[in-house]
């Protein structure tokens, strides 16, 4: 069964699953696909070549799947995919992406998007994570699972969030932050480890005290990143979880906020 507000306007195109349902004045275009037990509230746009998996809740205002805020951008067919049970507070704009990069903006499971978010094209947002109100990627973002970007905080793009971590409020983010690390403040630095949010996901003390020794290597033992990533290997030996951040390190494009 779909519920459709009588005022609502869908597409003949548009494929919505079983127990859909559709606020009072949304708009879903021809493109968009949503999958079984989607809550959509009133006054909800979902366009472009957008797909949407199940059991999500998209509140009110909210833009989905629109064109990029990118000049380059020509109608180019690309897309936006969100996974399933995420809730996408009010007045959130996620758009599609870009062919100058993968040409999909990707927002996974069970996510948390708090109040007037915006994802940018081409952003890669991993499980579990949580955005604050007001946070905000550029474009080219990515995210890894369970980080929490607080209020107001704004990402630089193609920067990479690591997977835990944690971003303070009205944090401006241009370079990438490690696994684990707690950053905050203007400018950005780092204060930490996320000890609390590790202990909330299951991590054992003995593997949270290893971080906080791992993170000493990387921030103030004063030996340089080459001298440090030496000392991490030999402490991943003892912690395989140590090995979260030189994976991360490896990959690392803008360096890290150190």
């Amino acid at each position: 069964m779909i519920g459709v507000h009588p005022s609502a306007i869908v597409h003949p195109g548009a494929k919505l699953g079983e127990g859909v349902t559709v606020g009072a004045y949304s708009i879903i275009g021809e493109h968009v696909e949503v999958g079984d037990a989607t809550w959509i509230g009133p006054h909800v746009v979902l366009d472009g070549h957008t797909r949407i998996g199940k059991e999500n809740r998209i509140f009110q205002f909210s833009s989905l799947g629109e064109a990029p805020q990118d000049k380059k951008y020509s109608g180019e067919p690309t897309r936006l995919e969100i996974g399933d049970r995420n809730t996408i507070r009010e007045f959130c704009s996620i758009n599609i992406g870009t062919a100058q990069d993968v040409g999909i903006t990707r927002l996974g499971n069970d996510n948390w998007i708090m109040a007037s978010v915006h994802i940018a094209h081409d952003c890669q947002v991993g499980n579990q994570t949580v955005f604050a109100n007001n946070a905000t990627l550029a474009g080219h973002v990515s995210v890894d699972d369970y980080a929490i970007l607080g209020g107001f905080a704004g990402i630089h793009q193609f920067c990479h969030i690591g997977a835990h971590s944690m971003v303070g409020i009205s944090s401006v983010v241009t370079m990438d932050v490690p696994p684990c690390v707690t950053v905050g403040g203007n400018p950005t630095a780092p204060h930490g480890i996320n000890a609390e949010g590790l202990k909330r996901r299951g991590f054992s003390p003995d593997v949270i005290l290893a971080l906080r020794r791992a993170y000493k290597t990387l921030y103030k033992s004063g030996l340089s990143l080459a001298e440090a990533k030496s000392v991490l290997e030999e402490q991943r030996e003892l912690v395989p979880e140590i090995g979260m951040w030189l994976d991360f390190l490896a990959i690392s494009t803008r360096g890290i906020i150190r």
